[in-house]
């Protein structure tokens, strides 16, 4: 609202959000509190635009199929949650309620904590920047909630949880989907530069060899994808 408050003559506005959108109305979002669902509706009747509004990982994955020129492409990134985005032949994998792909909220193992979605099970848990908070606060930690400080400080189980878990998400990703690129991003996944090597070395082991015959799994080269992915969304029809 502040932005369409200072530019005129604004016709179209695409949001990318991190959580589930169906008909551009905010269904679920575990790691953020809003106050309006219907985001769509009230922005369109109050400034008189169309607004269109989906998935952040949606919206990256568009952005990096534009980016790699391909027609078969996931991408997954790690952050605060742990989320993917997926198209297929050049079409988003959106499942029947536009809730595919939601590969944070799989079953993983079960923790003795709770996930945002309600859940202990779930790889994000596991594989993500809250899920290494939540292993922090459980074992009463004090330190900077980062790998390199969990590994500098002799937290190395976290840390060993964490590959593990980002290692399973990302061979089950190249199991179900055989992209043709599978791009890593994200927070976690840009601060730390030696995860895109530790995976390229271990990911055999965690999907079919069939699976990884030529695919190029690779860290992003677009900043703020999910923003440039929103931009795509006026011209994009499934």
């Amino acid at each position: 609202e502040t932005l369409l408050g200072e530019f005129k003559d604004v016709k179209n506005v695409g949001i990318s959000f991190a959580g589930q959108v169906q008909n551009g109305i905010i269904v679920s979002a575990p790691n953020i509190l809003i106050d309006e669902h219907d985001i769509k509706k009230v922005v369109e009747a109050k400034y008189g635009v169309t607004l269109k509004i989906d998935n952040d990982l949606n919206c990256a994955v568009l952005a990096e199929a534009k980016e790699f020129g391909v027609q078969n492409i996931c991408a997954l990134y790690v952050g605060t949650g742990i989320g993917l985005g997926a198209i297929e032949k050049g079409t988003l994998i959106r499942g029947f309620k536009n809730v595919a792909t939601e590969i944070g909220h799989i079953p993983y193992k079960k923790a003795p904590f709770l996930c945002g979605c309600g859940r202990n099970n779930c790889l994000e848990l596991y594989a993500s920047g809250s899920g290494i908070a939540k292993w922090m606060e459980h074992k009463k930690l004090l330190c900077d909630a980062s790998l390199q400080e969990l590994e500098r400080t002799g937290e190395r189980e976290i840390v060993d949880m964490f590959h593990e878990a980002l290692l399973s998400a990302i061979g089950t990703t190249l199991t179900l989907f055989n992209p043709q690129v599978l791009v890593l991003g994200g927070g976690i996944v840009d601060a730390n530069q030696y995860l895109e090597s530790l995976i390229l070395k271990n990911i055999k082991n965690y999907t079919l060899s069939n699976s990884l015959e030529n695919v190029t799994i690779c860290k992003s080269k677009i900043k703020n994808a999910p923003i440039k992915g929103a931009l795509l969304l006026k011209d994009y029809n499934d």
